[in-house]
């Protein structure tokens, strides 16, 4: 699948040494097909890490996409520089008069706050409210699926006594499109603090499609099918959780090593990738669906 991204973003370098095809803004003039639009809005700290781990999944469809970053403008980066932000990336006035076919909201390092604590929640909700007319499809991520959750449906976060922090089985509990060719059960990444209530997720116009029996689901999606939840990192790229963990303990932060991600001693030569193909197949999956149920001309109806 062809990306089209913004001109000289840094991490189409990146994908080009994957072997992960970008198109210039010429070349996707020159193609005869609409492509689809996908907004993404990136409230991770590290932005490129987690644009070059979006970006290698979106990138497994015949279909061309048209990749926009939103950035939060009532919050200011420690970590990346605004320079970057503002070459690269759209605030939700920029956006908000757009339709996209598409919108991913990634996870957050906020889960240990309360939602209304966060410096950005009423900025956050506003996108919140206008995903549910301006995009086909909203896919939230970790804490932004926690967040998106409890707007919309009221469902409260539970904490866990500690961190979930490894790879986890699931096992397919609905069927759905969403997971054509998943396999009856599969594994994925988990970093977090977190948890959701369960009990309200049952009273709501929710339909859990993936969970593990201990910690509980990993996707859902709306009845409506407007809203796509994944509580946890199945873009997470093979050392991301190796990386946290250094970080962790680098920071005197008493982390335990991730759960069946070491293959031996708690180092990167001991890491087997486990979920990356249900991870690529997810993703493909997802635009698939967009591309079926989406309108070729926005009119002001999604």
């Amino acid at each position: 699948m062809p990306l089209k991204l913004t001109h000289n973003l840094p991490v189409k370098q990146l994908l080009k040494e994957e072997n992960i095809f970008a198109l210039e803004h010429d070349q996707a003039l020159r193609q005869d097909i609409r492509p689809l639009k996908i907004a993404i809005l990136n409230l991770m700290p590290n932005k490129m890490t987690t644009e070059l781990q979006l970006l290698r999944l979106l990138s497994q469809s015949p279909l061309q996409i048209d990749v926009d970053f939103i950035q939060m403008q009532t919050h200011q980066s420690k970590y990346t520089d605004v320079t970057y932000l503002n070459n690269y990336y759209l605030t939700f006035d920029d956006i908000k008069e757009k339709f996209f076919d598409g919108l991913i909201i990634t996870g957050a390092p906020v889960e240990q706050l309360e939602f209304e604590e966060v410096d950005y929640w009423k900025e956050l909700t506003k996108i919140l409210t206008w995903s549910q007319t301006h995009t086909t499809s909203t896919l939230h991520i970790c804490w932004g699926a926690q967040a998106s959750l409890y707007y919309h449906y009221g469902i409260n976060k539970t904490k866990y006594s500690h961190k979930l922090f490894g790879i986890y089985e699931n096992s397919i509990v609905n069927s759905h499109r969403l997971l054509r060719g998943f396999s009856d059960v599969f594994f994925a990444p988990q970093s977090r603090y977190t948890s959701i209530d369960e009990n309200q997720v049952k009273q709501a116009p929710l339909t859990i499609l993936t969970e593990n029996a201990n910690i509980g689901a990993l996707m859902l999606v709306s009845n409506d099918q407007q809203n796509v939840f994944i509580l946890g990192h199945m873009e997470y790229s093979t050392q991301a959780l190796h990386n946290e963990y250094q970080r962790d303990q680098n920071q005197g932060i008493s982390t335990a090593p991730p759960e069946n991600y070491y293959f031996g001693t708690p180092k990167k030569e001991n890491i087997k990738n486990q979920w990356r193909s249900e991870a690529y197949l997810f993703y493909h999956n997802w635009l698939n669906d967009i591309y079926q149920r989406t309108p070729y001309e926005f009119t002001g109806n999604t």
